[in-house]
This record gives C-alpha cells, sequence and structure tokens, in this order.
C-alpha cells in the first residue's frame, strides 16, 4: 500500500530491537533531509514492515475461543485513534481470551483487537455484519494466513458514529460483500474496537448465510478458535503476535496522518541537532575573557526553607531565538498571557490597545471608545442623574431590531461579575490603565457618567434623540421582573442604572437589570418591555402569566450565539446599521514583557521567556571580539542557535551562548559557553571577585540598554567554575515493577537514542522490585546499549528508595545521575541538554516536561507543561550526596511530594536548578490503574 513503509517507520520500529545506523551529519535547513535529521532517533531508518505471512502451528485444543489484547486508558472513538497508541498492536495492557465475538466490558476510553480464527460450519457465502458502540472494524483473510486480511466491514471512521446492541444494518459499511468459504478450511479474522468516556460499549460480530431473509446471528464459541496460546508467555514477548494491515496500515489510517498538526513545536529547530555539530577546540575559548567570581543573588544557600517551598525559589531563564515551545494551539487554556475571561475578550477584545479612529461627522463619539471602571454607574447613584445630561449618541446607527444572545459558557458569570459590582465590567485593577503607543488620553473626570438612553415608544418617543449604546434599548414599565435565562437565578437584583456596556465590538456587553425602581417614566404603556442582547424573557405582567408553563421548558433549550427568537417584532423598529468603514490604531504588543521569570504556575501553556534580540546581538557581538582577537580573527558567525539567560539585576546577567561558527571560512564548529555580563556601578571597582557577596547598589530592574547609565561600563567576563563537560557521563535512574509495556518502550527509546548519536557516554541504570510480567535483566542484555546496570529488589515499590539504591551504584561521583521516569519520550538531543545545564556544585537541571492529554501522542503534542513537577531531575553525584539524596524514610510506603522535598535541599545547599520548556520532551498520559502496589477489585456481576 502506498505509504505503509513510511508509516512503519514512524510507529512500529519501536518494538523492533534491530540496529540502527549512525546519525545524520551535515544537516541543513536547506537539505530536503531536514526533516528526518529532526528526528534522527525516532524516524530515520528504521525497519519496514513485515507483514505476518505464515500461520503458527495450530491445536484443536485452541477451539472455542479467541485472543483479545486490551489497550486502556486512551481517548477517542475512532479506531484510527488506537492506531495512534504508542503500545499497539504489541504491547497491550492486558492479554486474555474470550468466548464469543460480542464484549461488553462496561469500560471507558479502551481499545480491543480481538483475533484468531473462524470455522465455517458449511460451504457456500457468507456475509458478516459488525455493530459497536463506538468503532470497529472487521478484517477477515483468504485463508489462515494474517498477511491476506481485508476489511470487510466497519462502524464509522471519525469516532461519531455507534450502533445500538444487536443493530447490524444501520451503516451500509456494516455489512460485507458475500464471500465464499469452506468448511474444511479456518480463516484468520480480526477484529478492532475502540471505545471513548460516553455510551453503552459493545461490539459484536454477526454472520448469516447469504439469504436477504436470515438474520445475523453472533458468531459464537462453537465457531471460532485461538490464533494461538499466550498463557505460559511474558508481556514483553511479542513474536507471535500478528502484524497485519489491521494493525498497522488500516483502512483509512494513511489519510489520516496525512494531517499536520497546528503545534509550531514540531516545526524544525537547529537546536534540535546542534549536537551533531563538531565542537570547537577547547584551546581556542580558554582565556577569551577575564575571569570573574560567579555569585548571583538569588541563591538562596543556607537559608530556611520551609517544606516545598523551594518552588518560590526557582527562577526561568530566558531564551533567544523564539523555541516555538509556546503550546499555540491550546491557547483557548492560557492563563498567563490572557488573564481575562474568554467571555470578556469574545465581546471587548483588546481595548486596551486598539483606539478606534475618530469620524469626522461626529468628533464626539470620542467619548465612548476606552471605559474604565470609573465610567460607570455605581449601585448607590440614582437614577434621575442622567436624565438631562445624555451623551453623544452615533448619527450612523439608529434604533433596530435587538439580537438576543447567551454566552456559551454559562459558568463564566460569576468571573466576569455580572453578580458583583464591586468593579465594572469586572477588571483586573492592573488592566485599568489603557496602553497605546502614542499619547496618552486625559483622565476623565470622577463625575464623568456613562447612561443609556430610554427611548419612548409611539408618540412620546424623542426623534432627535438616539441611544449611546446602539442595539441596547430599554423600554421600562412596572414589571416584577426580569427574568435572565440561567440555571442559577440572580439573588441582588441590578436596576437600570446600572447597566454596563461598551460600543465598538459587534455586540454590547452583558446587560443585567429589574424593573423594581423608582423613576417617574415607570408609567409607560402596557406594550413596552426591556430589551437586550442577553436572552431575557418577556417581562409583562400577562406574558408572565401566560408563559409561567414555559419557561422551564425554554430553560432547557439550546440557543445559538446569535439568533432570532420566534418572537414578533414590534412595528417600526429597525435594524443595526453597521460601519464596515470603521478603522482604528493599534501599538505593536509583546505580552512577552508582562511576564517575569518568577516560575507562575498558571502559565503551563506558555512557553519559555523570550529574550530580545537587541540584547543577545549586543553579548554576542562583544563576545566575537574577543574570540578573535584571541584567535586572529579566523572565526566567523554564521548563525545564533541559542542564548540562554539568567537574570540578576543586582549583580549580573548570566548568559550560554551557543553559536555556529565558520573556522577560517571552511570547517563548520560548535561553541557552547557560559559568559557571564558583570554589572558594576559608576567608576568604582566593586566586582563581584572582591566583594562576592555585597549587593551592588540601586539594584533596580534596568534595561540592556540602560546598563551604561546605571552602572557605567558593564564587564563580559568568564564565571569561575561555570564550565560544562560535554564528554561527562549521564546515569539514568529508574524504578520499575510490573510495568513490561513501559520498561520494554524505555529500553528500546535508550537503544535507539544510541543508535542516532552514537554517543557512549551513558549508562542505565533499571531498579527492578521484583517484576512478574517480564524477565527486565534480559531485556536489558539483548538492546543494543552501550552500558547498562540491572539491580533487583524485592517487596513493595518505592520510588524514593529505588531512586537511592540506583544512584548508590554509581562509583563515579563526577558524573551526572538523571533521575528518571518510566513514562517518558526523549528528545534526540537529550543527552547535550542535561550536560550544558548541569555544574558540579553550581547548577543542577530540572527540564519542564510537557504532559500529553488522553489520546495525544508526540506527533499531535495536545497538552500542558507540568511546570510545578520536579521529578525528572539532573545533578552530579557529588552533589547529590551532598544535599543527602533522596528522602528514603518518609517516603517509604508512598510516592508525590519526594521531588519538591529533594528540591528545598538542593536550593539549600547553595545550587541554583535550572528551569527550561524543553522541546520534543514529553510524558505519556497513563493511569495509574495496576501501576506498582495496586489491586485490583473484583468485577460486579451486573
Amino acid at each position: 500500500q502506498p505509504g505503509l513503509e513510511l508509516f512503519q517507520g514512524w510507529d512500529s520500529h519501536r518494538f523492533s530491537g534491530q540496529p540502527m545506523p549512525g546519525p545524520h551529519h551535515g544537516c541543513t535547513e536547506t537539505s530536503p533531509k531536514y526533516r528526518m535529521c529532526q528526528h534522527s532517533y525516532r524516524a530515520s531508518s528504521h525497519p519496514k514492515l513485515n507483514l505476518t505471512k505464515q500461520a503458527l502451528p495450530w491445536n484443536e485444543q485452541y477451539k472455542g475461543k479467541a485472543n483479545l489484547h486490551v489497550f486502556e486508558d486512551w481517548c477517542g472513538g475512532a479506531v484510527r485513534h488506537l492506531r495512534k497508541n504508542l503500545h499497539f498492536p504489541l504491547f497491550p495492557h492486558t492479554r486474555t481470551t474470550v468466548k464469543k465475538l460480542a464484549v461488553s466490558p462496561k469500560w471507558k476510553n479502551y481499545g480491543l483487537r480481538i483475533f484468531g480464527y473462524i470455522h465455517p460450519f458449511k460451504d457456500g457465502d457468507f456475509q458478516f455484519s459488525v455493530a459497536s458502540d463506538d468503532n470497529s472494524e472487521f478484517w477477515l483473510s483468504s485463508d489462515d494466513s494474517p498477511s491476506n486480511s481485508r476489511l470487510a466491514a466497519f462502524v464509522g471512521k471519525l469516532g461519531t458514529e455507534w450502533t445500538a446492541p444487536g443493530e447490524f444494518t444501520k451503516f451500509s459499511s456494516q455489512v460485507s460483500k458475500p464471500l465464499r468459504l469452506m468448511s474444511s478450511r479456518r480463516y484468520y479474522f480480526e477484529l478492532l474496537h475502540k471505545q471513548d468516556d460516553r455510551g453503552s460499549d459493545h461490539v459484536e460480530v454477526g454472520w448469516r448465510v447469504f439469504l436477504p431473509s436470515l438474520k445475523f446471528e453472533v458468531i459464537d464459541s462453537s465457531y471460532i478458535s485461538l490464533y494461538t496460546d499466550e498463557s505460559s508467555l511474558k508481556m514483553n514477548h511479542v513474536e507471535h503476535i500478528p502484524q497485519t494491515l489491521a494493525s498497522h496500515s488500516g483502512s483509512h489510517l494513511w489519510e489520516a496522518q496525512q494531517d499536520e498538526h497546528g503545534a509550531d513545536m514540531l516545526k524544525a529547530d537547529p537546536r534540535d541537532t546542534f549536537f551533531l555539530t563538531p565542537a570547537i577546540e577547547a584551546s581556542r575559548v580558554e582565556n577569551v575573557l577575564v575571569p570573574c567570581a560567579y555569585s548571583p543573588t538569588y541563591v538562596v544557600k543556607d537559608f530556611p526553607i520551609a517544606r516545598y517551598q523551594g518552588l518560590q525559589f526557582v527562577y526561568l531563564s530566558f531564551v533567544y531565538p523564539n523555541d516555538f515551545t509556546r503550546l499555540t494551539h491550546m491557547e483557548t487554556e492560557n492563563k498567563c498571557f490572557y488573564r481575562e475571561s474568554p467571555l470578556y475578550l469574545e465581546k471587548f477584545g483588546f481595548y486596551k490597545y486598539m483606539k478606534m479612529d475618530e469620524e469626522e461627522e461626529d468628533p464626539r463619539q470620542r467619548a465612548f471608545l476606552f471605559l474604565g471602571p470609573d465610567n460607570f454607574l455605581e449601585d448607590e447613584e440614582e437614577e434621575e442623574e442622567g436624565v438631562d445630561s445624555p451623551e453623544p449618541t452615533d448619527p450612523h446607527r439608529g434604533p433596530g431590531r435587538a439580537l438576543r444572545w447567551l454566552p456559551q459558557d454559562q459558568g463564566e458569570e460569576d468571573e466576569l461579575g455580572l453578580s458583583k459590582h464591586s468593579t465594572a465590567l469586572g477588571l483586573q485593577p492592573h488592566l485599568s490603565v489603557p496602553i497605546f503607543g502614542g499619547k496618552d488620553k486625559k483622565p476623565r473626570k470622577p463625575q464623568e457618567k456613562v447612561y443609556v438612553t430610554r427611548l419612548q415608544p409611539g408618540k412620546r418617543k424623542a426623534p432627535a434623540q438616539e441611544p449611546a449604546f446602539p442595539g441596547i434599548f430599554l423600554y421600562p414599565k412596572p414589571v416584577k421582573r426580569v427574568h435572565l435565562r440561567s440555571r442559577t437565578p440572580q439573588k441582588h437584583p441590578i436596576t437600570p442604572n446600572k447597566l454596563r456596556a461598551v460600543p465598538g465590538r459587534r455586540s454590547p456587553w452583558l446587560l443585567t437589570a429589574t424593573a423594581d425602581y423608582n423613576s417617574s417614566e415607570a408609567t409607560r404603556s402596557e406594550g413596552t418591555r426591556v430589551t437586550s442582547f442577553l436572552k431575557v424573557s418577556e417581562t409583562t405582567a400577562s406574558q408572565q402569566e401566560e408563559g409561567k408553563g414555559q419557561e422551564e421548558e425554554e430553560e432547557e433549550e439550546e440557543v445559538s450565539d446569535y439568533s432570532y427568537e420566534a418572537g414578533e417584532l414590534q412595528q417600526g423598529w429597525l435594524e443595526d446599521s453597521i460601519n464596515w468603514q470603521r478603522t482604528f490604531s493599534v501599538s505593536s504588543v509583546d505580552f512577552e514583557l508582562l511576564r517575569s521569570d518568577w516560575n507562575d504556575l498558571r502559565c503551563n501553556v506558555s512557553g519559555n521567556l523570550q529574550l530580545g534580540e537587541s540584547e543577545v546581538v549586543d553579548v554576542v557581538a562583544q563576545y566575537m571580539e574577543k574570540l578573535n582577537e584571541k584567535n586572529g580573527g579566523i572565526y566567523t558567525l554564521l548563525r545564533i542557535i541559542n542564548v540562554e539567560k539568567r537574570r540578576d539585576t543586582a549583580r549580573g546577567n548570566r548568559y550560554l551562548l551557543e553559536l555556529e561558527l565558520a573556522e577560517r571560512g571552511q570547517r563548520t564548529v560548535r561553541l557552547s559557553e557560559y559568559v557571564y555580563v558583570l554589572l558594576h556601578q559608576g567608576k568604582q571597582d566593586d566586582s563581584a571577585e572582591a566583594n562576592p557577596d555585597g549587593l551592588a547598589l540601586g539594584a533596580t530592574e534596568p534595561q540592556p540598554s540602560a546598563w551604561s547609565i546605571l552602572y557605567g561600563k558593564s564587564v563580559l567576563c568568564r564565571p569561575l567554575r561555570l564550565s560544562w563537560r560535554q564528554d561527562v557521563m549521564v546515569h539514568f535512574v529508574v524504578p520499575v515493577k510490573n510495568q513490561a509495556r513501559w520498561v520494554q518502550q524505555f529500553i528500546l527509546d535508550m537503544a535507539g537514542l544510541y543508535g542516532a548519536t552514537r554517543d557512549a557516554n551513558f549508562n542505565v541504570i533499571l531498579v527492578d522490585f521484583d517484576s512478574e510480567d517480564m524477565d527486565v535483566e534480559k531485556a536489558l542484555q539483548d538492546a543494543q546499549l552501550p552500558r547498562f546496570q540491572y539491580l533487583r529488589r524485592t517487596g513493595n515499590f518505592e520510588r524514593s528508595a529505588g531512586l537511592q539504591a540506583g544512584v548508590d551504584m554509581v562509583e563515579d561521583e563526577h558524573s551526572i545521575v538523571f533521575l528518571c521516569d518510566l513514562h517518558i519520550h526523549f528528545p534526540a538531543n537529550i543527552l547535550d541538554s542535561i550536560r550544558k545545564h548541569c555544574v558540579e556544585g553550581k547548577l543542577a537541571y530540572a527540564p519542564i516536561v510537557m504532559r500529553l492529554s488522553c489520546g495525544s501522542s508526540p506527533r499531535e503534542p495536545n497538552g500542558y507543561w507540568e511546570v510545578n513537577g520536579f521529578g525528572l531531575f539532573g545533578i552530579y553525584k557529588s552533589d547529590f550526596d551532598r544535599v543527602g539524596g533522596m528522602n528514603t524514610e518518609e517516603f517509604r510506603d508512598r510516592w508525590g511530594g519526594e521531588d519538591w522535598e529533594l528540591l528545598d535541599r538542593v536550593l539549600q545547599s547553595g545550587l541554583e536548578v535550572e528551569r527550561l520548556r524543553l522541546r520534543n520532551f514529553y510524558h505519556y498520559y497513563h493511569s495509574k490503574r495496576g501501576m506498582w502496589n495496586a489491586r485490583s477489585k473484583k468485577p460486579s456481576k451486573d
């Protein structure tokens, strides 16, 4: 099939165990193989798909059952979602058998693969049909060979289709064509089923002799048999599992794989493969800069830290250029950049940053363009204040027909302030001042208000008076109450003088009102009513009595965002006119400037902090000048690959410079060095070398361009004892217990990492708590790893004790230990990233991992950054021992929190913890079912 080989290169290589060639060298962005270079150890030169052509030996005792493989904890309702599962098809959660082709486990978010043989009861033409909730596929071979399987029938392909139990003819795709079968043969079959978290889960296969009058009957134990007996095999024994077009390609899979995901992080970045570039000779960078002491002010050595308070002393680094770690495809969950409610943004937009151009015909309209909390009526103010002083109106918009509107998410009401009167619009205090690139607006007088003009019906309607807010019209009358269609009624009524609105958008803000007011206009005619963009019920007494029985029914109806209801419109109303020529002015806005380097736990979809280009160019230019002074001008800057900054406005900023250089115009080399911009105060020579513990005066928050003003001349120097080793050994320490599919995945990923990088300076240490589902030591021996260590422990699983036992196996204290989890997808540059950010006696490394959502994969990375997790931690063994190692006593019978407790002690010892979001670094979704020491309940009989 077209694309079959490429698909196999993406998925099935993980479990092949075959050797992998070395990395691609000399990859450039213009190279056609650059995309392949980006995923060198995951997608290059993987074995082709080997379909299972020969059937395994069959035994007469296999009759009466079929093989059942279960893949749990995976979202989606389509079979194509099941094929995207990391462990499909070789490493299911459960391997068991089933007695008939009709299964309903009463569970959710799972996938099934049922396979075996069908034995026809007679010769002739048969038809098959499959029914399921949700999607399913039934594959049948022309003989006993799995490689000859073809799709015979299926239910849906989008995940939204389903059938009731026994509903075999709902879709045309459910029923197969007539197939000629012989009773003397057996036929390989495969049934795939995917269930999401809703519905009555079931899947069944029926058959009938090809006669239209006959009904489909479920295939039971009399006509099925096992493909093979798996009862005595370990979970990592997968050679017997058939690999077919159903399990690997499928009928709709290849088309689904063509869709490109919208995550910017998936795009090529030179950081991903920069470690393949040969490093510059160490002698070339020695003594390029003058040495200086490195003692940042944010280090909390010997400072008393309360339990788990270390999180508050971890700061983030700034990055240049943009590494696109910001999850722009998850922007609806961004709580860092856009702190207002999404419903607020829907109605008002970014009014702080955009200024509507004035209309020449009516310059008075400027009064309505920008509103703050002081422009709105307060709770105590009386309605009569605005009767004699109406605001200017828009001459281009007349009274019109009001659209009724309901927000999609009623749950936003409390946050938006519909029932809270403290601040207008529910704005946060720091957003009350508009920000523009031009001149600031003059502040309004405190007594200036915004009023809603009330139009009078009939002849008493003022012809020259138009509403201040087009589309909002009030027809007051003595009704008892305005009923908002909300499931939670208003507890505190709001009078009409508290109406809130802002023009300039397609519709004004939500209105809330009651009719219990004391106004001279409260005696209007009976035909008037209150109308707004918010969904409002009729408010006349007669309509309330007549429609009382209909209100409850209407509350349950789903109303579209913008819709005309069936109610009759009053004669004489005009529809709103739209000013399509309305333009505005806007200044460039960089929301990154609003973020700080504090570890904000709300920013779980925002990426790394961005570093300004002008600052980077200034530092790089100074360094290149010094480098060429020492080496005779033989280096030319080709590209700035990566710059990382740790800010300390009191003493100086630390930078990691990663530059691609041309040596003598020919050889391309890699430079990756730490530099320090030491800030001096005035003309005094009080460098940190002479006064390492003294704070510089005037420690405000200066911009890079203000260095010379605040501190005099800044000094670019080499921080003492802050250089990283490019060949240091890295030990991955992982405790495991009865997680065969994940252990096998981890081992093969480590083997793939070695195959791509040919970096032998890493070691895999697995601490096995007496696993029963696989032979972990043999799996390590069979994998092509440069080195590994295996430690077997007995008893219950203890993460802290397992990590400590693994670190104790490391003999060289001047090597790095990386405390690791089992469910991790590593980028190809993980070793380089760990080494760069671990410096003995100075730096520890806690990369921020992206947690994938249920049903997501590294190729479709939906999820969030784990900004408060420190379970993935790199540190030199000497530093690990100095801080006391893991707390094995307190966390003996539990896990969760041991990483924060370790962080507290690491910070107190005087180490910095480098914290960066790492591209293509994922934590696979998994539940805790069946993990570690958990025991299963007996299933209920119903």
